[in-house]
C-alpha cells in the first residue's frame, strides 16, 4: 500500500516542479518585457546633431546695395565699365558663438532717363519726392544714387545724403580711382542705414559677456509677437488740478501712425487709464534759488517702484481698438498694466505734481534741469512731469482746469518709445546731410535695422533654447518627450535654418518670419508642461510602488526555483545503488 502512495507523493512533486518551472518562465519571457515595455518613459528622437550644430552657425547678412551713376559722375571711361557687381564683406567682431558677417552686394548701374531728370533738379527735397519709393523694393535694399562732384543738389561742403527712404545720395568724383573712392563712400552711408556692431550689440545684449559691448546697450525691448503700450495720467492732487487730456485723439495722431510702421514688428495694443491720488515714491527737495522742487537722478530709480504697484488699478480707463474708431469702457478690475499679460508692457506715465510740490523739475546726473522734464527706464517705460503754468492759479478757484499740451507730450513719448525699441540716432559719416524722420516718426531703412537686429536676437535665442533643451534631455533620463514636443523642435530647427539661408540671400521680410517661428517653436518646446511629468518621479519612489506589488508574486516563484535547484544538484551527488 505505501508504495502507490509514495508514487503518488513523487508525482505531485514533479507537477509542482513543473508549475513551479512554467510561472518563472512566464514571468520572465513574457512578464518581465511586457512590464518594461509598458512603464518605460516614452522619448522621441530628437536632432541632436542638427541642434549641436547650431552652435557653429555662421549667419551672413546680405544688404542689397543698388549704386546708380548718373552722367558726370565718374569718368566716361569708367561708365563704360557698366553695369557690374561688387561685394564687399566683413566680419561683426562680437564675442559671441554665432559668427556674423556683413556682406554688401553692390550692384552698380547707370541711371535711367526719369532719375536723370529727378536728380538734376535744383535740391535734394524736390528729387525725392519725384522719387517715390517703388512697391517692389525689398526690405534691406537700398539704392544710392552718385550725383556730379559740382552738382547743386546737395550742399556744397555735404559729400552725401541720408534721406527717409530707402534711398541715399553720395558725391562722384573724376579721378582714376573713381569706383574705389566711390565705393568707400557708399559703404559708409549703407552701414549708417543698415548694420553696425552697436546694433547688433543691442540685439544680443542678453546673450553677451557683459563688457563694453553688452553694459550699456540693455536698453531695447527684447523681441516679442506682441506689446502692451499703456499711457496713465497721475493726478495725486485732484482736489487742486482738474486735469483733461485729449488721450485718444493724440493716439490716433501721433503714436498710431508709428505702431502701423511697425506692425511687421508685432501686435500691438494701446489702453490709458487716470490715476487719482497716486503719488511719487520720493519726496521731491526745494531748491530756494529758483523756488522750486527737483527730483536728482540718484532719486529717479526709486520712483517707479512705488508707482507701478497701482499701475494695475483702475479709477478711469479706456482702451482704444487701433483701426475701429471707438472707445470702449473697460470694467473695473481690468488694469491697463495687467501683470498676467503675455506680452512686455510699456507704461507711460504723465505725472502732475500736486500744488505744494510744484513745480517740479527732473536733474540730470550734473544737477542741471532736464529739457524734456522726463526720464525712461529700459524696457519698462517713461515718465514726464507736466507742470501747471503758474498763471492758472491767479484769481482761480481750486480745482484749476489743466488742458494738457498732448503735442508736447506726445514728442516725448515717441522719442521714448523709439529708445525702448532700440531704434536710436545712427552714426552718421563726415559731411553727410542727414533728413528727418517721416511723418510716420520713423524711416523705412531704421524699421529694416530693426527688422535685422530682430532676426539676429531671435536666432540667438531659439539656439539658445534648443541647446539648453538638448542638454536637459540629455542629462536627465526619465523626461517624457511626446511627439507633438519632438515636432516642435524639428520645426524650430528647420525655422532656424531657413532664417539664415534668407538672411544670406538678402531676403529680411522672409528672415524675419522665420526666426519668429524659431523662437515660437523653440520656447513652446521648451516649456511643455508634458516635460515635467515625470522629472520629479525619482527612482526610490519606483521602487516604493513597484515592491508592494511584485514582492509577494516574486518570492514563492524564488523560493520554488531556489529548492528546485537545491533538490537538482543533491540527485546529481546521490551515488547509485550497485546489487
Amino acid at each position: 500500500m505505501a508504495a502507490p502512495g509514495a508514487a503518488a507523493t513523487d508525482l505531485e512533486v514533479v507537477r509542482g516542479k513543473r508549475a513551479a518551472l512554467f510561472f518563472a518562465a512566464v514571468v520572465i519571457v513574457l512578464g518581465l518585457p511586457l512590464w518594461w515595455k509598458t512603464t518605460e518613459t516614452y522619448r522621441a528622437p530628437l536632432p541632436y546633431s542638427q541642434i549641436s550644430g547650431l552652435n557653429s552657425l555662421q549667419l551672413r547678412l546680405m544688404v542689397p546695395v543698388t549704386v546708380v551713376f548718373t552722367q558726370e559722375s565718374v569718368p566716361l571711361d569708367d561708365q563704360e565699365k557698366l553695369p557690374f557687381t561688387v561685394v564687399h564683406e566683413r566680419e561683426i567682431p562680437l564675442k559671441y558663438k554665432l559668427k556674423i558677417k556683413c556682406r554688401f552686394q553692390k550692384a552698380y548701374r547707370r541711371a535711367l532717363d526719369h532719375e536723370e531728370e529727378a536728380l538734376s533738379l535744383g535740391g535734394i527735397q524736390e528729387a525725392e519726392t519725384m522719387f517715390a519709393e517703388p512697391s517692389e523694393q525689398a526690405e534691406g535694399s537700398l539704392t544710392v544714387y552718385v550725383i556730379s562732384e559740382h552738382s547743386s543738389l546737395l550742399p556744397q561742403d555735404m559729400m552725401s545724403y541720408i534721406g527717409p527712404k530707402r534711398m541715399a545720395v553720395v558725391r562722384g568724383i573724376m579721378h582714376r580711382e573713381a569706383f574705389n573712392i566711390i565705393g568707400r563712400r557708399v559703404i559708409q552711408v549703407a552701414q549708417a542705414m543698415s548694420l553696425t556692431e552697436d546694433v547688433l550689440a543691442a540685439a544680443l545684449a542678453d546673450h553677451l559677456p557683459e563688457d563694453k559691448w553688452s553694459s550699456d546697450k540693455r536698453r531695447p525691448l527684447k523681441s516679442s509677437l506682441g506689446y502692451e503700450i499703456t499711457f496713465s495720467l497721475l493726478n495725486p492732487d485732484p482736489k487742486s488740478h482738474d486735469v483733461h487730456w485729449d488721450i485718444e485723439g493724440a493716439v490716433q495722431r501721433y503714436v498710431q501712425p508709428f505702431l502701423n510702421a511697425l506692425r511687421a514688428v508685432g501686435n500691438f495694443s494701446v489702453d490709458s487709464q487716470i490715476l487719482y491720488y497716486a503719488v511719487l515714491g520720493v519726496n521731491p527737495r526745494f531748491d530756494p534759488a529758483s523756488s522750486s522742487y527737483y527730483l536728482a537722478a540718484h532719486s529717479l530709480p526709486h520712483v517707479i517702484n512705488p508707482v507701478e504697484s497701482r499701475l494695475g488699478e483702475l479709477l478711469m480707463m479706456r482702451v482704444f481698438l487701433p483701426g475701429r474708431g471707438r472707445t470702449l469702457k473697460a470694467q473695473p478690475g481690468v488694469g491697463g498694466s495687467s501683470a498676467a499679460s503675455l506680452y512686455p508692457v510699456l507704461n507711460f506715465l504723465l505725472y502732475v505734481p500736486e500744488l505744494a510740490h510744484s513745480p517740479l523739475y527732473i536733474q540730470d546726473k550734473d544737477g542741471a534741469p532736464v529739457a524734456t522734464n522726463a526720464f525712461h527706464s529700459p524696457r519698462w517705460g517713461g515718465i514726464m512731469v507736466y507742470n501747471v503754468d503758474p498763471k492758472a492759479y491767479n484769481g482761480s478757484e481750486l480745482p484749476v482746469r489743466v488742458k494738457v499740451d498732448m503735442v508736447r507730450v506726445m514728442e516725448v513719448f515717441l522719442a521714448q518709445l523709439r529708445l525702448l525699441f532700440g531704434i536710436a540716432q545712427p552714426q552718421m559719416p563726415p559731411k553727410c546731410l542727414f533728413s528727418g524722420s517721416k511723418s510716420e516718426g520713423i524711416m523705412s531703412w531704421e524699421l529694416d535695422r530693426l527688422l535685422w537686429a530682430r532676426s539676429v536676437e531671435n536666432l540667438a535665442t531659439a539656439t539658445t533654447t534648443l541647446t539648453s533643451l538638448a542638454q536637459l534631455l540629455g542629462k536627465i533620463s526619465n523626461i517624457v518627450i511626446k511627439d507633438d514636443v519632438a515636432s516642435e523642435v524639428y520645426r524650430a530647427v528647420a525655422a532656424v535654418q531657413k532664417a539664415a539661408e534668407e538672411l544670406a540671400s538678402g531676403h529680411l521680410a522672409s528672415a524675419f518670419v522665420a526666426s519668429q517661428e524659431a523662437v515660437t517653436s523653440s520656447e513652446r518646446a521648451f516649456f511643455d508642461p508634458s516635460l515635467l511629468h515625470l522629472l520629479y518621479f525619482p527612482d526610490d519612489q519606483k521602487f516604493a510602488i513597484y515592491i508592494p506589488l511584485f514582492l509577494p508574486m516574486a518570492v514563492p516563484i524564488l523560493l520554488s526555483l531556489f529548492r528546485i535547484f537545491l533538490e537538482t544538484c543533491k540527485s546529481w551527488k546521490k551515488p547509485e545503488k550497485i546489487d
